[in-house]
């Protein structure tokens, strides 16, 4: 078994780019680090992944006004990507309905940046268990890797372990991770992170941030024995990247060789 590619497509302001996961802030665009905006619209990605038959995608909205990127996306292949940003209880059936095969949430778990189970529990009740990925974006501090919202700015009172994942999988299929230090920066993947995720979870992982080569992805297998993929973006020649190519990470989903 090894680690499979996961597709990207990361939305903001409409357009599809590449971002420097720690700059994103609020209500401020002045910080933000770009590394690659697209000409290409969000159905492009979509056709382009279609094709491929690469799943398990994810289109993330980051802020506003990105609704119509994202249903876009998901009109090009339906049911087959999921969808995250600014999901909550009132709008994960409506994704869903839109096209999503999953709704992607994280920072409406966190009321006031303290975990709820009784959202979690809410939420998993209306789109059900299968439908729904908790991403757990997080930043490492001292005492482990603590879950970050609001773009990764605020931590929360969550610090990922076994416990945690354990109780978070009852009510969903997947998790995401972003290791939010790293993401965007093409730097290396946050190997120690991989490995404990592999160890922690009991349900499918996808983790993303650092990959710089596509021998990551046969890192990623070794590490985590195949049980955590990893998502690509940045580094990524569709998104103006020098390290991978893309159909180097078609070739490996397909065969598993480099």
């Amino acid at each position: 078994m090894h680690s499979k590619f996961r597709p990207c497509i990361d939305l903001h302001s409409g357009q599809v780019k590449q971002i420097v996961g720690g700059t994103l802030h609020e209500h401020n665009d002045s910080t933000l680090k770009t590394n690659f905006v697209s000409a290409h619209p969000s159905d492009y990605y979509a056709a382009l992944y279609r094709q491929h038959n690469l799943t398990g995608g994810h289109v993330i909205m980051l802020g506003a006004n990105n609704e119509a990127a994202a249903q876009s996306a998901l009109q090009a292949w339906p049911d087959r990507l999921q969808v995250g940003g600014g999901i909550t209880s009132s709008n994960a059936q409506e994704w869903i309905a839109r096209g999503a095969q999953k709704v992607i949430i994280t920072s409406w778990l966190f009321p006031e940046a303290r975990f709820s189970l009784e959202r979690l529990k809410e939420v998993s009740r209306l789109v059900g268990r299968e439908r729904l990925v908790v991403d757990l974006s997080c930043r490492r501090r001292p005492d482990g890797w603590v879950v970050a919202m609001n773009k990764w700015q605020t931590m929360t009172d969550m610090v990922i372990g076994r416990e945690e994942l354990e109780l978070l999988a009852e009510f969903c299929s997947e998790f995401l991770i972003h290791a939010a230090d790293v993401e965007g920066l093409c730097n290396g993947i946050d190997a120690e992170l991989v490995e404990a995720l592999a160890q922690w979870s009991p349900i499918p992982v996808t983790y993303a941030g650092g990959a710089r080569a596509v021998e990551d992805l046969a890192l990623v297998t070794e590490l985590s024995r195949g049980k955590v993929d990893l998502t690509i973006g940045s580094a990524l020649d569709i998104f103006g990247g020098d390290k991978i190519k893309f159909a180097d990470c078609v070739k490996w989903n397909q065969t598993g060789q480099l």
